[in-house]
């Protein structure tokens, strides 16, 4: 029983062929392209509303420098909400519930900016592992607990993505297991356990979204740093 709870997190495969590259092409397939027309339909409307909206509140508090990356941080966020979005339907597999993928998104996106950072200020970016007016006996140890919290970062991001999608399927399996359980044994029971399941599956909506905004927004405060 305990192992197939987390069958649901093994990558499919078929024919030997991992699956995982479909399902990770597949949101774009998903997303609906804008037209030629002077006038669109109310999803692309939406959309685009959405999409702007969202690029200059994430870019607002962002120097000019680091505006370059509107494009590539917007891309990343409906890759990640769609993602995570199509991983509550029945029979379907999350890819943002591999650490591997999220190690692999989060590393490279923060090592871009602290590359970005040495190259344009330097100083700036040594300056933030020692906080200004620390005393001096305690400069050595300063540095050491910066240097780790910055490469710590990549981690709590892939881990925090990771953690918590798997966390909710796992939680919402196992309140559906219970009901499904409970239902020929007693009735009022399993009734008021599928009514959890069915509020717990509406906060696992909010959270699928707000764990790819919180992705996003932590990768632009980064940026921030180091433009």
């Amino acid at each position: 029983m305990i192992l197939s709870f987390f069958d649901q997190f093994m990558s499919p495969t078929h024919l030997g062929i991992p699956l995982i590259a479909l399902a990770l092409s597949l949101p774009w397939v998903l997303i609906p392209t804008p037209t030629n027309r002077w006038l669109n339909n109310r999803l692309l409307t939406l959309q685009g509303w959405f999409i702007n909206r969202f690029t200059q509140q994430l870019m607002l508090p962002i120097n000019l420098g680091g505006h370059k990356w509107a494009v590539l941080l917007t891309a990343l966020m409906l890759l990640l909400i769609t993602l995570n979005l199509l991983g509550l339907l029945p029979y379907t597999f999350t890819p943002t519930t591999q650490l591997s993928l999220n190690m692999g998104l989060a590393v490279p996106l923060w090592l871009a900016t602290v590359i970005i950072g040495m190259r344009n200020q330097p100083t700036a970016a040594l300056g933030h592992l020692l906080p200004e007016g620390t005393p001096v006996p305690l400069i050595p140890v300063l540095i050491i607990i910066e240097t780790i919290s910055l490469f710590i970062r990549p981690l709590a991001l892939g881990v925090r993505l990771t953690a918590n999608l798997t966390a909710g399927h796992l939680l919402i399996q196992l309140i559906a297991t219970a009901a499904f359980m409970l239902l020929p044994m007693m009735h009022a029971v399993a009734i008021l356990t599928s009514t959890v399941l069915f509020l717990l599956t509406l906060l696992k909506v909010a959270v699928a979204m707000i764990q790819a905004y919180v992705f996003v927004l932590l990768l632009s405060l980064y940026l921030q740093e180091n433009v």
